[in-house]
């Protein structure tokens, strides 16, 4: 499983350790990922992901999982959310179509 945001593609960064006298080493900077159950309105459903805290606070400030992807466009999206948005969309459909 890679360590990539489900919401927002945040990955893994690379850098330096920087000694005191100035030895250099690499090393990587690794996202705070979570792995949390987000409820979607429209599925009636809990949906699991792995997100980091960042794209938590994205989600609720912009009104829930529901309201974030059907608000952001697909090609900011990856590839784990886009299922989600598709999901949603159909189950939208179906409540629209009864």
């Amino acid at each position: 499983m890679s360590r990539r945001c489900h919401v927002t593609g945040k990955g893994v960064l690379t850098g330096n350790n920087v000694s005191h006298a100035n030895n250099k080493t690499r090393r990587r900077f690794l996202p705070n990922l979570q792995e949390t159950t987000l409820l979607s309105d429209i599925l009636g459903e809990p949906v699991r992901m792995r997100v980091t805290t960042n794209g938590l606070r994205t989600i609720e400030h912009n009104g829930g999982l529901d309201s974030f992807l059907l608000g952001t466009s697909d090609r900011k999206l990856p590839p784990e959310a886009l299922v989600v948005k598709r999901r949603i969309l159909k189950a939208q459909e179906r409540k629209a179509a009864s």
